[in-house]
């Protein structure tokens, strides 16, 4: 009976041991959401990266063109599910610029400390996640816990603790419930004095200095060539911040300063969120200082039908420019479009430009640090 060899195994040389590709994500713990690395490594080394998005896909801006103007708003909130209120907010702004309608003072105040207070609460979630990724498991306990706070602070004023719905084109839907203020700033006090404990736990680490000192560096040039907005941008030096260059809501009535990193590297896009922890409550106590009398929602119809139209409005998210480009065809209650710049997106795009040359380990830091949200970016 004739017998049947295997083939004979390849030699080593035959093989090409050099490089490897490898997946990370979707479903990872360092990819915030459902984000896919295909990684290509030539040992630990990065040599090229591609991002795959698309699995928490859901149509929000065709969904938003088969809905009312109002019942948009609830879809916002869907978009970055940790900072719901920014994204209420640039929407409600974008139709008011299309109607022309005017918001009272009194709702601008509510909503810059609105906005303000998510800045904190998504950082928080940054800080806390980062931080993890890079090992400090402390971080992420501290920076829940006063993400809480926050959270606290939207549930009392809105009755929820994530989406939100927590503005209305015109105004706000509620008034700031009694004593609420004073709570936002019994708050600002507490966070000072936390925001000096991440800062001992963290700034001079010299683990902490290892992992994202000249980590990820981006030259300004190639932040702007490559359309980075917000701390990823602002981290290569480039002074752009939609809140001082195009003012919306309350904030051309405030002093706040805007914090710029030299280096752009990672260390510098965590200082620069550090710094605007601070200015965020430099914001949130000079409105609650100066909040006027007066309605929190202007006059504007039941059932919203702009003239025939288009615009586009812009505001700064915690991940930066956030924009909504929105047309009105004069004859329906709906958009006839509906189309959204989130800042995640166009901040994933940098994401390549930083891990290729780095250590495997290093991609983790360096997700972290442009702060995305797939639920923003897939949309």
């Amino acid at each position: 009976m004739a017998t049947t060899l295997a083939p004979p195994r390849a030699s080593a040389t035959q093989f090409d041991t050099d490089e490897l590709v490898i997946n990370m994500g979707p479903q990872h713990p360092s990819t915030h959401g459902v984000l896919r690395v295909v990684l290509k490594l030539d040992g630990e080394k990065v040599i090229d990266a591609d991002c795959v998005i698309g699995y928490i896909h859901r149509g929000i801006e065709k969904l938003s063109e088969n809905r009312d103007w109002t019942q948009i708003i609830l879809l916002t909130d869907r978009m970055d599910y940790v900072a719901a209120a920014t994204n209420n907010l640039g929407y409600c702004e974008a139709v008011e610029k299309l109607m022309q309608v005017e918001v009272p003072r009194r709702a601008r105040y509510v909503r810059t400390i609105l906005a303000e207070l998510q800045r904190i609460a998504s950082h928080c979630l940054w800080l806390g996640t980062h931080a993890m990724d890079i090992g400090a498991m402390t971080v992420l306990l501290y920076a829940f816990r006063e993400r809480e706070f926050v959270l606290d602070l939207f549930e009392e004023f809105c009755g929820a603790r994530l989406t939100y719905n927590s503005m209305r084109v015109g105004g706000l839907p509620l008034d700031i419930p009694p004593g609420w203020d004073q709570k936002v700033l019994a708050f600002c006090d507490l966070m000072e004095g936390k925001l000096n404990d991440y800062e001992t736990l963290l700034t001079n680490n010299r683990i902490w200095l290892k992992r994202t000192r000249n980590v990820g560096v981006i030259p300004a040039d190639e932040a702007i060539g490559l359309g980075l907005c917000g701390p990823p941008l602002r981290g290569s030096g480039v002074l752009r911040d939609v809140r001082k260059d195009e003012p919306y809501a309350a904030y051309d009535e405030f002093d706040f300063n805007i914090p710029i990193g030299t280096n752009g590297d990672t260390y510098d896009r965590y200082l620069i969120r550090m710094d605007e922890f601070r200015e965020s409550i430099r914001i949130i106590r000079q409105a609650i200082e100066g909040i006027p009398e007066g309605p929190f929602v202007g006059k504007v119809p039941r059932l919203l039908k702009p003239a025939a139209g288009e615009t586009y409005h812009a505001i700064e998210s915690p991940k930066g420019e956030l924009g909504y480009f929105i047309v009105s065809d004069g004859k329906s209650t709906n958009p006839y479009r509906f189309r959204v710049r989130p800042p995640s997106f166009c901040n994933l795009q940098g994401l390549r430009r930083l891990v290729v040359g780095h250590m495997v380990a290093d991609v983790v830091a360096l997700i972290g640090t442009i702060d995305i949200v797939l639920g923003e970016v897939d949309r």
